[in-house]
């Protein structure tokens, strides 16, 4: 039980990680090799994620995560109930987004803000798209 406990402190060090004073940034931090046995007993616990146990789940970052898969699954739903056909091209652009959210901590802070405004402006494209077929 010890050696799990030590294993989540040393796995969830960004719950735990200074921050640079400068950039704000967590600073990274190594480990030795006893790592690959801790993370190989930490691939045993995958039958946890998603459940209470699922300590991992409870940061702001797994919390972001689901949130950007369920907003995503609402807008692409919504979307392709209006959909016309000249709007596809810029759907599909929309559709592709997530591709675009990669890294850990703050690349994928940022990352995900790109992505954002890249979504509002294709989502207002979208709009005047549709507003321009239906003058038409």
């Amino acid at each position: 039980m010890m050696l799990l406990v030590v294993i989540l402190v040393a796995v969830a060090a960004p719950l735990l990680a200074r921050r640079d004073k400068v950039t704000g940034h967590l600073q990274k931090k190594e480990y030795g090799g006893w790592m690959i046995h801790a993370f190989r007993l930490l691939a045993r616990l995958k039958f946890l994620r998603g459940t209470a146990l699922d300590v991992f789940g409870y940061t702001a970052e797994r919390k972001t995560e689901r949130k950007l898969i369920d907003d995503y699954l609402v807008m692409i739903e919504q979307r392709v109930t209006t959909l016309k056909g000249e709007q596809i091209p810029v759907l599909v652009k929309l559709a592709r987004l997530p591709e675009s959210i990669r890294g850990y901590g703050h690349i994928k802070e940022q990352s995900i803000s790109k992505s954002l405004a890249d979504r509002a402006r294709l989502e207002a494209e979208l709009e005047n798209s549709r507003f321009a077929a239906a003058a038409e």
